[in-house]
């Protein structure tokens, strides 16, 4: 089946983008899952599916994206308003840098199964190799 690359980004990239934001926010600026949910647009439930790895834990992301990540959280943690504008430039630098991240197919006892190498190439998201 053909995805749309905006369709990836929405289904796996942008939750894992959140996810690592909701934990950076919470473990690193002892922000709570009510101000992180209000920060990033989705419920205090979302952000404790984050936090404990039920919602976006079949992708890794780049670990190139880490300081980037924390950069944001240190805005995001002054300026809560920047949230949709700080996630576009993740994205956006994924794309311009060809960044490799893994999409899994199985979660199975702590570990992930099945991952593919994902990268952002000629327009769109293309399994690597």
């Amino acid at each position: 089946m053909y995805y749309l690359p905006q369709e990836i980004e929405v289904w796996y990239v942008i939750p894992a983008i959140r996810s690592r934001i909701a934990r950076c926010l919470i473990e690193d600026f002892d922000a709570s899952y009510e101000r992180v949910g209000n920060i990033l647009g989705v419920s205090r439930a979302a952000i404790s599916q984050y936090v404990k790895g039920k919602r976006a834990a079949k992708i890794k992301l780049p670990k190139e994206l880490g300081p980037k990540i924390m950069s944001t959280c240190k805005l995001l943690g002054k300026d809560d308003t920047k949230a949709v504008e700080e996630i576009d430039k993740l994205l956006n630098h994924i794309r311009s840098k060809n960044l490799t991240f893994s999409v899994c197919g199985k979660l199975k006892e702590g570990t992930l199964k099945d991952c593919n190498e994902v990268r952002f190439t000629n327009g769109n998201y293309r399994k690597v190799g």
